[in-house]
Protein backbone atom coordinates (compact mmCIF):
# COMPACT_ATOMS: atom_id res chain seq x y z
CA UNK A 1 0.00 0.00 0.00
CA UNK A 2 1.35 3.45 -0.88
CA UNK A 3 2.27 6.09 1.71
CA UNK A 4 0.97 8.99 1.96
CA UNK A 5 2.43 12.04 1.28
CA UNK A 6 1.16 16.05 2.71
CA UNK A 7 1.91 18.66 -0.13
CA UNK A 8 2.25 22.31 0.61
CA UNK A 9 0.01 23.08 -2.43
CA UNK A 10 -0.58 26.32 -3.60
CA UNK A 11 -2.41 25.35 -6.95
CA UNK A 12 0.11 27.48 -9.22
CA UNK A 13 2.27 25.80 -11.72
CA UNK A 14 5.43 24.34 -9.35
CA UNK A 15 2.82 22.58 -6.99
CA UNK A 16 0.48 21.72 -9.61
CA UNK A 17 3.57 19.67 -11.04
CA UNK A 18 4.87 18.01 -7.94
CA UNK A 19 1.42 16.27 -7.70
CA UNK A 20 1.07 14.57 -10.47
CA UNK A 21 5.28 14.06 -9.87
CA UNK A 22 5.10 12.84 -6.44
CA UNK A 23 2.57 9.93 -7.57
CA UNK A 24 4.83 8.82 -10.75
CA UNK A 25 8.23 9.34 -9.52
CA UNK A 26 7.97 8.62 -5.73
CA UNK A 27 4.85 5.96 -5.43
CA UNK A 28 2.80 8.15 -2.89
CA UNK A 29 -0.36 9.12 -2.18
CA UNK A 30 -1.02 12.36 -2.16
CA UNK A 31 -2.87 14.84 0.04
CA UNK A 32 -2.44 18.26 -1.06
CA UNK A 33 -3.01 21.02 1.89
CA UNK A 34 -4.24 24.36 0.21
CA UNK A 35 -3.40 27.33 3.07
CA UNK A 36 -5.30 30.76 2.77
CA UNK A 37 -3.25 33.59 3.62
CA UNK A 38 -5.56 35.61 2.24
CA UNK A 39 -5.98 36.70 -1.30
CA UNK A 40 -5.62 33.18 -2.37
CA UNK A 41 -6.86 33.44 -6.05
CA UNK A 42 -9.49 30.83 -7.06
CA UNK A 43 -9.21 28.44 -4.92
CA UNK A 44 -12.04 26.31 -6.35
CA UNK A 45 -10.29 26.21 -9.32
CA UNK A 46 -6.98 24.78 -7.57
CA UNK A 47 -8.51 22.48 -6.13
CA UNK A 48 -10.01 20.80 -9.44
CA UNK A 49 -6.66 21.04 -10.57
CA UNK A 50 -5.10 19.37 -7.85
CA UNK A 51 -8.01 16.40 -8.29
CA UNK A 52 -7.05 16.06 -11.72
CA UNK A 53 -3.34 15.61 -11.12
CA UNK A 54 -4.52 12.56 -9.29
CA UNK A 55 -4.50 13.38 -5.81
CA UNK A 56 -6.08 11.90 -3.13
CA UNK A 57 -7.88 15.20 -1.29
CA UNK A 58 -7.34 18.91 -1.82
CA UNK A 59 -7.90 20.57 1.50
CA UNK A 60 -8.17 24.23 2.24
CA UNK A 61 -7.50 25.61 5.42
CA UNK A 62 -8.33 29.32 6.52
CA UNK A 63 -5.50 30.50 8.17
CA UNK A 64 -6.06 34.00 7.73
CA UNK A 65 -6.85 35.17 11.24
CA UNK A 66 -4.09 33.20 12.90
CA UNK A 67 -1.57 34.57 10.35
CA UNK A 68 -2.39 38.30 10.92
CA UNK A 69 -2.38 37.83 15.23
CA UNK A 70 0.34 35.39 15.31
CA UNK A 71 2.55 36.17 12.61
CA UNK A 72 2.20 39.81 10.78
CA UNK A 73 1.21 41.81 14.12
CA UNK A 74 4.20 40.24 15.77
CA UNK A 75 6.32 41.26 12.80
CA UNK A 76 4.52 44.63 12.59
CA UNK A 77 5.73 45.65 16.69
CA UNK A 78 9.09 44.36 15.62
CA UNK A 79 9.27 46.60 12.63
CA UNK A 80 10.52 43.68 11.00
CA UNK A 81 11.61 45.02 7.25
CA UNK A 82 14.48 42.74 5.28
CA UNK A 83 17.11 45.59 3.96
CA UNK A 84 15.14 48.07 4.80
CA UNK A 85 12.70 47.69 2.34
CA UNK A 86 10.41 44.06 2.09
CA UNK A 87 8.24 43.70 4.52
CA UNK A 88 8.44 39.91 4.60
CA UNK A 89 5.06 38.89 3.57
CA UNK A 90 6.14 35.94 1.89
CA UNK A 91 8.49 34.86 4.49
CA UNK A 92 5.90 35.02 7.24
CA UNK A 93 3.66 32.95 6.00
CA UNK A 94 5.98 29.81 5.39
CA UNK A 95 6.24 29.00 9.05
CA UNK A 96 2.75 28.67 9.67
CA UNK A 97 2.07 26.66 6.38
CA UNK A 98 5.00 24.32 7.49
CA UNK A 99 2.66 24.14 11.44
CA UNK A 100 -0.44 22.92 9.40
CA UNK A 101 1.63 21.14 7.14
CA UNK A 102 3.19 19.03 10.30
CA UNK A 103 -0.39 18.99 11.64
CA UNK A 104 -1.77 17.66 8.65
CA UNK A 105 0.26 14.69 8.28
CA UNK A 106 0.06 13.63 11.94
CA UNK A 107 -3.96 13.99 10.99
CA UNK A 108 -3.48 11.34 8.32
CA UNK A 109 -0.72 9.32 8.99
CA UNK A 110 1.57 10.57 6.72
CA UNK A 111 5.18 9.74 6.44
CA UNK A 112 6.55 12.44 4.69
CA UNK A 113 5.88 16.12 3.65
CA UNK A 114 6.41 18.17 0.56
CA UNK A 115 6.78 21.39 -0.88
CA UNK A 116 7.87 22.74 -4.52
CA UNK A 117 10.23 25.09 -3.99
CA UNK A 118 13.24 25.36 -5.77
CA UNK A 119 17.00 24.66 -5.01
CA UNK A 120 18.08 28.58 -5.63
CA UNK A 121 15.45 30.29 -3.28
CA UNK A 122 14.79 31.06 0.35
CA UNK A 123 11.20 29.34 1.10
CA UNK A 124 12.67 25.45 0.66
CA UNK A 125 15.10 26.56 3.75
CA UNK A 126 12.00 28.48 5.67
CA UNK A 127 10.30 24.68 5.37
CA UNK A 128 12.69 22.95 5.67
CA UNK A 129 13.78 23.90 8.81
CA UNK A 130 10.85 25.03 10.35
CA UNK A 131 8.98 21.37 9.75
CA UNK A 132 12.33 19.36 11.42
CA UNK A 133 11.85 21.90 14.11
CA UNK A 134 8.37 20.49 14.49
CA UNK A 135 8.20 17.23 12.76
CA UNK A 136 11.71 15.71 12.66
CA UNK A 137 10.47 12.02 12.13
CA UNK A 138 9.02 13.48 9.00
CA UNK A 139 10.54 12.84 5.44
CA UNK A 140 10.77 16.03 3.24
CA UNK A 141 10.57 16.28 -0.37
CA UNK A 142 11.56 19.43 -2.21
CA UNK A 143 9.91 18.83 -5.18
CA UNK A 144 11.30 21.26 -7.87
CA UNK A 145 14.62 21.05 -6.51
CA UNK A 146 14.32 16.90 -6.69
CA UNK A 147 12.59 16.53 -10.03
CA UNK A 148 15.52 19.31 -11.44
CA UNK A 149 12.97 20.90 -13.71
CA UNK A 150 12.73 24.40 -15.19
CA UNK A 151 9.96 26.51 -15.86
CA UNK A 152 10.18 25.13 -19.14
CA UNK A 153 10.25 21.73 -18.79
CA UNK A 154 7.42 22.36 -15.91
CA UNK A 155 5.29 23.50 -18.21
CA UNK A 156 5.62 20.50 -20.95
CA UNK A 157 5.28 18.64 -18.01
CA UNK A 158 2.11 19.85 -17.20
CA UNK A 159 0.87 20.02 -21.08
CA UNK A 160 1.58 16.34 -21.20
CA UNK A 161 -0.28 14.98 -18.07
CA UNK A 162 -3.38 17.45 -18.93
CA UNK A 163 -2.50 20.05 -16.32
CA UNK A 164 -3.77 22.80 -16.13
CA UNK A 165 -1.94 25.88 -14.98
CA UNK A 166 -2.23 29.69 -14.59
CA UNK A 167 1.86 30.29 -15.97
CA UNK A 168 2.34 29.88 -19.56
CA UNK A 169 5.28 30.40 -21.58
CA UNK A 170 4.00 34.33 -22.96
CA UNK A 171 3.32 34.92 -19.01
CA UNK A 172 6.03 33.15 -17.21
CA UNK A 173 5.72 35.34 -13.69
CA UNK A 174 6.07 33.02 -10.51
CA UNK A 175 3.80 35.29 -7.95
CA UNK A 176 2.92 34.68 -4.31
CA UNK A 177 0.42 36.14 -2.30
CA UNK A 178 -0.97 36.73 1.08
CA UNK A 179 -2.69 39.58 3.07
CA UNK A 180 0.22 41.29 3.72
CA UNK A 181 1.62 41.19 0.44
CA UNK A 182 2.04 39.98 -2.86
CA UNK A 183 5.46 38.88 -5.04
CA UNK A 184 6.64 38.59 -8.34
CA UNK A 185 10.12 36.97 -10.14
CA UNK A 186 11.19 35.76 -13.43
CA UNK A 187 10.24 36.24 -17.15
CA UNK A 188 11.33 39.72 -17.58
CA UNK A 189 12.12 40.56 -13.86
CA UNK A 190 15.45 38.61 -14.09
CA UNK A 191 16.77 41.49 -15.94
CA UNK A 192 17.19 44.49 -13.47
CA UNK A 193 18.07 47.08 -16.02
CA UNK A 194 14.34 46.14 -17.48
CA UNK A 195 11.61 48.56 -16.10
CA UNK A 196 8.74 46.06 -14.35
CA UNK A 197 5.86 46.19 -16.49
CA UNK A 198 2.56 47.07 -15.67
CA UNK A 199 1.24 43.75 -16.08
CA UNK A 200 3.59 42.50 -13.43
CA UNK A 201 1.36 44.68 -10.40
CA UNK A 202 -2.37 43.81 -9.31
CA UNK A 203 -2.70 45.70 -6.41
CA UNK A 204 -1.50 48.74 -6.91
CA UNK A 205 -2.56 51.54 -9.58
CA UNK A 206 0.39 53.70 -11.31
CA UNK A 207 0.83 57.00 -10.10
CA UNK A 208 -0.65 58.64 -13.11
CA UNK A 209 -4.12 57.54 -12.50
CA UNK A 210 -3.91 58.23 -8.86
CA UNK A 211 -6.24 60.01 -6.89
CA UNK A 212 -5.23 64.22 -7.72
CA UNK A 213 -6.12 64.66 -3.99
CA UNK A 214 -4.92 63.18 -1.02
CA UNK A 215 -7.03 60.71 1.19
CA UNK A 216 -6.45 60.68 4.96
CA UNK A 217 -7.15 57.81 7.50
CA UNK A 218 -6.72 57.58 11.50
CA UNK A 219 -5.20 54.50 12.62
CA UNK A 220 -5.50 52.93 16.31
CA UNK A 221 -2.94 51.13 17.88
CA UNK A 222 -3.19 49.10 20.79
CA UNK A 223 0.04 48.10 22.32
CA UNK A 224 1.62 48.55 18.55
CA UNK A 225 -1.36 46.23 17.15
CA UNK A 226 -3.75 48.08 14.38
CA UNK A 227 -6.97 48.19 16.11
CA UNK A 228 -9.01 50.77 14.41
CA UNK A 229 -9.97 53.14 10.98
CA UNK A 230 -11.32 56.63 11.46
CA UNK A 231 -12.65 55.67 14.88
CA UNK A 232 -14.26 52.40 13.60
CA UNK A 233 -13.04 49.27 15.61
CA UNK A 234 -12.59 46.41 13.10
CA UNK A 235 -11.53 42.47 12.75
CA UNK A 236 -7.93 42.02 11.86
CA UNK A 237 -8.95 40.60 8.41
CA UNK A 238 -10.94 43.60 7.87
CA UNK A 239 -8.51 46.03 9.10
CA UNK A 240 -5.73 44.63 6.86
CA UNK A 241 -8.04 44.43 3.63
CA UNK A 242 -8.99 47.91 3.78
CA UNK A 243 -5.73 49.13 4.06
CA UNK A 244 -4.72 46.95 1.09
CA UNK A 245 -7.92 48.86 -0.79
CA UNK A 246 -6.85 52.27 0.21
CA UNK A 247 -3.12 52.35 -0.31
CA UNK A 248 -3.52 50.68 -3.23
CA UNK A 249 -6.06 53.47 -4.63
CA UNK A 250 -3.35 56.10 -3.99
CA UNK A 251 -0.12 53.38 -5.57
CA UNK A 252 1.28 53.32 -2.38
CA UNK A 253 3.40 49.55 -1.82
CA UNK A 254 5.20 48.94 -4.95
CA UNK A 255 8.85 47.77 -4.33
CA UNK A 256 11.89 46.47 -6.78
CA UNK A 257 14.61 45.34 -4.85
CA UNK A 258 17.51 43.39 -5.88
CA UNK A 259 18.07 41.67 -2.38
CA UNK A 260 20.52 39.00 -0.85
CA UNK A 261 19.08 35.70 -0.58
CA UNK A 262 20.21 33.26 2.44
CA UNK A 263 21.32 30.76 -0.57
CA UNK A 264 23.82 33.18 -1.78
CA UNK A 265 22.67 35.08 -4.93
CA UNK A 266 21.02 38.38 -5.95
CA UNK A 267 17.55 38.49 -6.91
CA UNK A 268 15.57 41.32 -8.29
CA UNK A 269 12.23 40.81 -6.92
CA UNK A 270 8.96 42.84 -7.31
CA UNK A 271 7.00 43.38 -3.81
CA UNK A 272 3.13 44.72 -3.45
CA UNK A 273 2.76 45.42 0.59
CA UNK A 274 0.01 48.21 0.43
CA UNK A 275 -1.39 48.02 3.64
CA UNK A 276 2.21 46.67 5.34
CA UNK A 277 4.17 50.16 4.41
CA UNK A 278 1.50 52.13 5.39
CA UNK A 279 0.96 50.19 8.97
CA UNK A 280 4.59 50.23 9.20
CA UNK A 281 5.13 53.61 8.87
CA UNK A 282 1.90 54.39 11.21
CA UNK A 283 3.70 52.52 13.68
CA UNK A 284 6.73 54.02 13.80
CA UNK A 285 5.80 56.94 14.01
CA UNK A 286 3.60 56.43 17.20
CA UNK A 287 6.49 54.55 18.61
CA UNK A 288 8.49 57.74 17.78
CA UNK A 289 6.22 59.07 20.36
CA UNK A 290 6.02 56.83 22.95
CA UNK A 291 9.35 55.08 23.23
CA UNK A 292 12.35 57.19 25.01
CA UNK A 293 15.83 57.56 22.56
CA UNK A 294 17.33 54.46 24.33
CA UNK A 295 14.54 52.27 23.26
CA UNK A 296 14.18 53.34 19.95
CA UNK A 297 18.20 53.06 19.30
CA UNK A 298 17.97 49.39 20.42
CA UNK A 299 15.20 48.64 18.71
CA UNK A 300 15.98 49.35 15.68
CA UNK A 301 18.57 46.76 16.03
CA UNK A 302 16.40 44.40 17.16
CA UNK A 303 14.34 45.11 13.99
CA UNK A 304 16.68 44.42 11.73
CA UNK A 305 17.78 41.24 13.71
CA UNK A 306 14.36 39.87 13.98
CA UNK A 307 13.79 40.60 10.26
CA UNK A 308 17.10 38.65 9.30
CA UNK A 309 15.59 35.76 11.43
CA UNK A 310 12.90 36.20 9.85
CA UNK A 311 13.80 35.84 6.02
CA UNK A 312 16.65 33.00 7.24
CA UNK A 313 13.16 30.46 8.15
CA UNK A 314 14.32 30.67 11.81
CA UNK A 315 10.80 31.24 13.14
CA UNK A 316 10.92 28.49 15.47
CA UNK A 317 14.16 28.73 17.36
CA UNK A 318 14.58 30.06 20.87
CA UNK A 319 16.89 32.87 19.88
CA UNK A 320 13.03 34.08 18.44
CA UNK A 321 11.45 33.41 21.34
CA UNK A 322 13.96 35.58 22.99
CA UNK A 323 13.72 38.59 20.48
CA UNK A 324 9.86 38.31 20.56
CA UNK A 325 9.87 38.67 24.78
CA UNK A 326 11.84 42.04 24.22
CA UNK A 327 9.50 43.45 21.45
CA UNK A 328 6.58 42.75 23.25
CA UNK A 329 7.83 44.71 26.33
CA UNK A 330 8.68 47.66 24.08
CA UNK A 331 4.90 47.69 22.56
CA UNK A 332 4.14 47.97 26.35
CA UNK A 333 3.14 51.63 25.44
CA UNK A 334 2.68 51.69 22.27
CA UNK A 335 -0.83 53.07 22.81
CA UNK A 336 -2.19 55.72 20.32
CA UNK A 337 -3.68 57.05 17.01
CA UNK A 338 -1.61 58.24 13.58
CA UNK A 339 -3.40 60.20 10.99
CA UNK A 340 -1.80 59.44 7.56
CA UNK A 341 -1.91 61.07 4.16
CA UNK A 342 -1.95 59.02 1.32
CA UNK A 343 -1.18 60.19 -2.01
CA UNK A 344 0.96 59.81 -5.24
CA UNK A 345 2.77 56.58 -4.05
CA UNK A 346 3.32 58.14 -0.27
CA UNK A 347 2.31 57.57 3.45
CA UNK A 348 3.47 59.81 5.23
CA UNK A 349 2.50 60.72 8.78
CA UNK A 350 0.64 63.88 9.67
CA UNK A 351 -0.71 63.28 13.23
CA UNK A 352 0.05 62.15 16.24
CA UNK A 353 -1.45 61.61 19.68
CA UNK A 354 -1.49 59.29 22.48
CA UNK A 355 -2.31 59.34 26.22
CA UNK A 356 1.19 57.79 26.58
CA UNK A 357 2.99 60.11 24.78
CA UNK A 358 6.22 61.25 26.25
CA UNK A 359 5.98 64.29 24.05
CA UNK A 360 5.31 67.67 26.17
CA UNK A 361 4.32 70.65 24.90
CA UNK A 362 5.42 72.84 27.70
CA UNK A 363 8.54 71.53 26.93
CA UNK A 364 8.87 71.69 23.48
CA UNK A 365 7.21 75.03 23.05
CA UNK A 366 9.17 78.30 22.44
CA UNK A 367 5.87 80.06 23.21
CA UNK A 368 4.45 81.46 26.34
CA UNK A 369 3.68 78.53 29.19
CA UNK A 370 7.55 77.15 28.56
CA UNK A 371 8.26 75.23 31.20
CA UNK A 372 12.05 74.57 30.08
CA UNK A 373 14.80 75.37 32.33
CA UNK A 374 17.11 76.81 29.97
CA UNK A 375 19.37 78.12 32.81
CA UNK A 376 20.31 74.45 33.12
CA UNK A 377 21.68 73.94 29.69
CA UNK A 378 25.13 76.09 30.54
CA UNK A 379 26.05 73.47 33.31
CA UNK A 380 24.41 70.25 31.65
CA UNK A 381 27.03 71.13 28.22
CA UNK A 382 30.07 72.09 30.51
CA UNK A 383 29.74 68.15 31.92
CA UNK A 384 28.55 66.33 28.58
CA UNK A 385 31.44 68.34 27.06
CA UNK A 386 34.26 67.53 29.80
CA UNK A 387 35.70 64.17 28.28
CA UNK A 388 35.94 66.01 25.10
CA UNK A 389 37.72 69.03 26.71
CA UNK A 390 39.80 66.85 28.54
CA UNK A 391 41.28 64.18 26.10
CA UNK A 392 42.15 67.51 23.77
CA UNK A 393 44.14 68.96 26.52
CA UNK A 394 45.49 66.08 27.46
CA UNK A 395 45.88 64.01 24.64
CA UNK A 396 44.74 65.54 20.78
CA UNK A 397 46.72 68.84 21.55
CA UNK A 398 44.67 70.71 19.44
CA UNK A 399 46.53 73.98 18.76
CA UNK A 400 43.54 76.96 18.30
CA UNK A 401 46.81 79.13 16.33
CA UNK A 402 47.11 76.93 13.73
CA UNK A 403 43.72 77.62 11.48
CA UNK A 404 43.94 73.89 10.68
CA UNK A 405 41.13 72.50 12.95
CA UNK A 406 41.91 68.73 11.90
CA UNK A 407 45.45 69.65 12.89
CA UNK A 408 46.87 67.00 15.40
CA UNK A 409 49.81 67.98 17.76
CA UNK A 410 53.00 66.63 17.92
CA UNK A 411 54.94 67.82 15.07
CA UNK A 412 57.11 71.05 14.27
Amino acid sequence: MPETIVLAYSGGLDTSVATKWLQEARGYDVVCLMVDLGRQPDVESARERGLSAGAKAVEVVDARADFLRYFVFPALQAGAVYEGIYPLATALGRPLIAKLLVDKAREVGATAVAHGCTGKGNDQVRFDVSIRALGPDLHIIGTARDNQMNRDEALEYAAKHGIAVRQTAASPYSTDENMWGRSVEAGVLEDPWAEPPEEVYAWTKPLAVTPVEPAYVEIAFDHGIPVALDGERLEAIDLVERLNALAGEHGIGRIDHVENRLVGIKSREIYESPAAVLLLEAHRSLEAMTLTKMQSRFKERVAQEYSDLIYNGLWFSAHHQDLAAYVQSSQRYVTGDIRMRLHRGTAVAVGRRSDLSLYSHALATYSAGDQFDQTAAAGFIKLWGLPVEQQSRQQLQLDPRSGDPLQLGGGE
